[in-house]
């Protein structure tokens, strides 16, 4: 009982009520002042910098002055600084050894934030994970999902695998493979898919769509064409170019095959015959020859272009 009283004697002293308060006024101005400097430094280095160093610089700002407030209360409670230096290195070697995991994601994200691979806004892939970035923090980086799911990724992970950035550069080039009959002539379907390339709104005149021979297929003409459009109207292109190449395949009558099989009875017999019954065969239709491309879109001498294994 005479403890407890002494206790609040010593609190109640108006000396020690005044140092409380101060402390307490201290702690909340501070506590404003460095939200308020890392909100300013964020938003000067996103206007003059990026997105991705105004947020490092905000919260290296914020975190610093934070460190700072708390030391100067402490000081004004009367803690002495030196006894808090001893407690921090103890209290840091017993959290190192016991958080490594955290450490390892502490050291990855200053990697990550310094090699900046990806910045906050851009799409990337991780794995089998796609998503934008929402934020790169010391510890994780946030992902938001095409189908608005929230993903929290370890720095060290990141660092770990593979990461593909689809937004890094300002165009993006389609790959379309494509496979015509064996009695189709390519230098035909060449002009084809320039001719469909050139009319789509998206396709870019520079660089110049790919036209690449593959090789023979099973079944197949096997060929490549490749289309550069800007990155924002990537989705939207690919959507659109293969509606018109098979439009445009229809129209000319170029046949796109499937798989064929021949069926034997024996290792040296011929294949079973087939033949059409019940009357004539159809009319073979008339299609009409593919206008000429214009200049911008002709190839070189060599317009196909076999790719080698």
């Amino acid at each position: 009982m005479e403890a407890i009283t002494k206790f609040i004697s010593e609190f109640a002293n108006p000396e020690r009520v005044v140092t409380i308060v101060k402390a307490a006024l201290l702690l909340i101005a501070g506590l404003a002042v460095a939200k308020i400097s890392g909100k300013a430094v964020d938003r000067t280095f996103r206007k003059y910098l990026s997105v991705q160093r105004g947020f490092i610089a905000g919260r290296v700002v914020y975190y610093a002055i934070t460190v700072l407030v708390l030391i100067s209360v402490l000081r004004q409670l009367g803690f002495e600084f030196t006894v808090l230096l001893g407690a921090a290195g103890v209290f840091t070697v017993a959290l190192a050894f016991a958080s490594q995991t955290s450490a390892s994601n502490l050291i990855s994200g200053v990697f990550l934030m310094v090699e900046e691979p990806f910045a906050v806004g851009d799409l990337i892939k991780v794995g089998e994970t796609l998503g934008e970035v929402l934020s790169v923090d010391l510890l994780s980086v946030k992902l938001r999902t095409f189908d608005n799911l929230f993903v929290r990724i370890p720095n060290e992970t990141m660092l770990k695998t593979e990461v593909t950035n689809l937004t890094r550069f300002p165009i993006r080039r389609a790959d379309i493979q494509i496979g015509v009959a064996y009695k189709e002539d390519i230098g035909r379907v060449r002009d084809i898919l320039l001719e469909v390339a050139k009319k789509n709104p998206h396709s870019l005149e520079e660089p110049r769509p790919l036209f690449i021979f593959k090789g023979y297929g099973d079944s197949s003409l096997d060929m490549q064409f490749s289309v550069w459009t800007l990155r924002e109207n990537f989705v939207e292109f690919r959507n659109t170019i293969y509606l018109e190449i098979k439009h445009a395949f229809d129209r000319y009558g170029v046949e796109i095959p499937f798989p064929h099989r021949s069926i034997y009875t024996g290792s040296v017999t011929e294949p079973f015959p087939v033949r059409m019954v019940g009357g004539d065969l159809p009319p073979k239709p008339e299609y009409p020859e593919p206008p000429q491309p214009s200049a911008h879109y002709r190839p070189p001498k060599s317009s196909a272009i076999v790719e080698e294994n």
